[in-house]
C-alpha cells in the first residue's frame, strides 16, 4: 500500500482515489501495485458491485507516469526498473480493460498519458468542464502507450493520429464528441453520481440520469482538415500535406510537429496502424511493451524529459533529428518481438506483483 493512493470500500463500490496532488497524481510503481492488488481483491467480492477511479484533490485526474523515474532508469540502470514499471502498468491497464465489474473513471481534470491508461479501459469514462485530455508523448520522445494504440487507432476521421502526433489537448466536450468519454457531467454533479453508484445504482443509469449536453466541441471545426492532412500512415506525407496548405491552422500544426521527436512520430503512426490488426487488447499491450522496452533507452526519451521537466528549456535535440533520418530499419528494430521470456503477458498468466 502507498500514501499516494486512498483505497476504500464504501457501500457497493470499491474506490481508488489517486492522492499525489503535488505531481498531478502521476503514477508511481507503488500506486500501480496498490491499484492492482485492490482490483484483484475486489474481483471476487460479491459485495463490490462497481469500481470508481478518481482523484482525491487538485486540478488533475492523472498527469501520466513518473517520467523522471523512467528517465533515471534509462540513464542509470539500462532501463531495467523502467521496463518493470511499464510491464506492471500495462498489466493494470489490461486488468481494468477486462474487469468483470463495471469500472467508472472520473476524468475531472488533467488526464494525460498514464491517466489515459487507467481511464480509457474503464467501462465508463466521464468527462467534465475540467477535463484536459492528451497523449503528449511525442514531445518527450516516448510514444502514446498504455493502450493508446488501441484507443486512438479506433477513433473516426484520423482524430487518433492527429492526437498521437501533435499531443493536442482536448476539453471535455471534445472528448465526448470524439468518443473518448462515455458521459459528460458537470463537476458539481460528480458527488451525486458517486453516491448513487455507492448506493448500488447501475453506473450507466446513474451517469445518464445526471449527464448534460456538452458545449459544442471546438475540434469539429477542424475535423475535415484533420482527416485530410493526417490521412497517411507515412509521417513525411503528413508533413508534406500540411506544408502544401497555406492556412493558419496548417501552419500552426506544422510548427507543432516540428518540435516533436521524429522517431516518436514514426513509431506512433506504425503503432496505430498495427494495432488495428491486433486480435485483442492483450496483443496490443504486448506490442506496446516491445516498443517501450526499446524507446526507453534510445536517446530521444532521456533528451525529451530533460528538455521538458529537468532543464525546462523546451529545446530538445532529437536524434535522429529529421524524419528522413528515422530509417525503416530503426522502426523495425523497435517493433521486433522480444525473447519469449521477456515478452509481456496479462496479469492472469503471471504472478501478482
Amino acid at each position: 500500500m502507498t500514501d499516494d493512493m486512498i483505497i476504500r470500500r464504501e457501500g457497493a463500490a470499491g474506490i481508488l482515489s489517486l492522492n499525489r496532488p503535488g505531481a498531478i497524481h502521476a503514477l508511481t510503481l507503488p500506486m500501480v501495485h496498490a491499484m492492482t492488488a485492490a482490483l484483484l481483491d475486489w474481483r471476487g467480492d460479491d459485495e463490490v458491485k462497481s469500481i470508481i477511479i478518481d482523484h482525491a484533490e487538485g486540478r488533475g485526474f492523472c498527469a501520466g507516469g513518473d517520467i523522471a523515474f523512467l528517465r533515471n532508469s534509462a540513464l542509470n540502470d539500462r532501463g531495467v526498473s523502467g521496463r518493470r514499471f511499464f510491464h506492471d502498468e500495462y498489466q493494470l491497464n489490461h486488468l481494468i480493460f477486462t474487469y468483470p465489474k463495471p469500472v467508472v473513471a472520473f476524468m475531472d481534470g488533467i488526464t494525460m498519458g498514464g491517466g489515459v491508461g487507467i481511464s480509457q479501459p474503464a467501462r465508463f469514462h466521464v468527462a467534465t468542464e475540467n477535463t484536459r485530455y492528451a497523449m503528449p508523448e511525442t514531445g518527450i520522445g516516448l510514444f502514446p502507450d498504455v493502450g493508446g494504440g488501441w484507443y486512438l487507432s479506433r477513433l473516426p476521421g484520423r482524430i487518433g493520429q492527429f492526437l498521437a502526433l501533435t499531443g493536442a489537448r482536448l476539453d471535455g466536450a471534445e472528448c465526448k464528441w470524439a468518443g473518448l468519454a462515455t458521459h459528460y457531467l458537470p463537476h458539481e454533479a460528480l458527488a451525486e453520481a458517486k453516491q448513487r453508484i455507492i448506493h448500488g445504482h447501475e453506473p450507466g443509469q446513474a451517469l445518464s440520469a445526471l449527464a448534460v449536453s456538452p458545449p459544442e466541441a471546438r475540434i469539429v471545426g477542424n475535423a475535415a482538415q484533420i482527416a485530410k492532412h493526417f490521412a497517411s500512415d507515412r509521417y513525411e506525407d503528413v508533413l508534406a500535406s500540411l506544408e502544401a496548405d497555406d492556412s493558419d491552422w496548417a501552419a500552426k500544426e506544422l510548427a507543432t510537429l516540428h518540435t516533436k521527436s521524429p522517431q516518436t512520430c514514426k513509431v506512433a503512426l506504425r503503432q496505430l496502424h498495427d494495432s488495428l490488426g491486433c486480435a485483442d487488447f492483450a496483443a496490443n499491450m504486448a506490442m506496446e511493451y516491445r516498443i517501450a522496452s526499446r524507446v526507453l533507452t534510445l536517446p530521444d526519451f532521456a533528451e525529451g524529459v530533460r528538455a521538458v521537466i529537468v532543464d525546462k528549456d523546451g529545446a530538445p535535440q532529437w536524434d535522429p533529428a529529421t524524419p528522413e533520418g528515422v530509417t525503416d530499419e530503426l522502426i523495425e528494430s523497435i517493433f521486433a518481438p522480444l525473447p519469449d521470456d521477456e515478452e509481456w503477458r496479462p496479469l492472469q498468466q503471471t504472478a501478482s506483483p
